[in-house]
């Protein structure tokens, strides 16, 4: 009888053991992989991403149910490729990009995998809307940058900062040149894909930075430029304010993050990315750096600095 009784105790323990295998497995493979590329050394992006990790957690995708694997390459085409192609090595389950030149790497790369994106200016006439692609635009008239620019300096020749290895500098850059005739400017077009470029910058009156990624890798030595001549900044991507860009109009960099999060939550938990659409941003942050403006000599108007969301003083 004891025999018995053992056997049976034993025979209770190894269904509870074949029971807790068998209802821990689903747990285990629920754990979601979530590869994300973020261009190193960008203010805006990092800022993108510090929301995007904080709203995903608050969808129930937090640590312990989520792994994150961030890949942080420099902003040159290979090392974007590169990044992609790791991501869709491990197998993650969705990746999300910032920005267009990670974007277009990515979907280079899969057309299976889920890509949600934020930061990218005009999605669509980069090309990076599909059926396994939706995000967040940031794209904002370059028109009112113009417009607000120039009531800041009445520059004659306007310095355009782009990279022709980004689609989407190219798209600002040839809207800048259609606004010549209506605001009365020249544009003069500085291609800047490294550091060492941006000694080509000369002969202006002002300067548009545009969403360029090499261009905000090095937006210090561009600004060290500008203040050598006196020449006032304005950039559509947020980041540079700190560095000494005087105007910069850009897609809210916190709600970019919070809805990327969003939509990547829905995916990861099912959803088909072309069942999400692609969503403009509802803020846009005006900041003004009024010190630097004031160390230039450039005098702010009342109406900029009052519609300002921040003013660095």
């Amino acid at each position: 009888m004891r025999l018995l009784a053992s056997s049976i105790r034993l025979s209770g323990l190894l269904w509870l053991l074949v029971f807790s295998v068998l209802f821990s497995a689903p747990v285990l493979a629920a754990e979601k992989t979530i590869g994300i590329i973020m261009t190193g050394n960008i203010p805006y992006y990092k800022e993108i991403h510090k929301n995007f990790t904080e709203a995903l957690a608050a969808e129930g995708l937090g640590p312990g149910s989520v792994e994150i694997i961030l890949q942080t390459p420099n902003p040159e085409p290979m090392a974007w490729t590169n990044a992609a192609r790791k991501l869709v090595a491990v197998g993650a389950d969705v990746i999300v990009s910032y920005g267009a030149p990670a974007t277009m790497a990515v979907m280079n790369e899969t057309s299976e995998i889920p890509i949600i994106f934020a930061g990218v200016y005009d999605p669509q006439s980069v090309g990076v809307t599909g059926k396994n692609a939706t995000g967040v635009s940031s794209k904002i008239p370059v028109a009112t940058l113009i417009k607000n620019f120039k009531s800041i300096s009445a520059f004659s020749t306007l310095g355009i900062v782009y990279s022709e290895a980004e689609k989407d500098t190219i798209l600002q850059a040839n809207e800048a040149k259609q606004l010549e005739g209506s605001f009365g400017f020249r544009s003069v077009r500085f291609n800047v894909k490294k550091t060492e470029d941006s000694a080509k910058i000369s002969n202006v009156d002002a300067l548009f930075l545009t969403t360029g990624c090499a261009a905000m890798h090095c937006v210090n030595n561009i600004i060290g430029i500008a203040r050598k001549s006196k020449i006032p900044t304005a950039t559509t991507i947020g980041g540079g304010e700190n560095s000494g860009v005087i105007l910069t109009i850009a897609a809210n960099a916190q709600e970019q993050g919070k809805e990327a999060a969003k939509m990547a939550a829905k995916v990861a938990k099912g959803t088909k990315p072309s069942a999400l659409a692609v969503q403009l941003p509802k803020r846009v942050d005006m900041i003004i750096n009024l010190k630097e403006a004031t160390d230039m000599g450039f005098k702010i108007p009342f109406d900029l600095l009052s519609a300002a969301t921040k003013v660095i003083k």
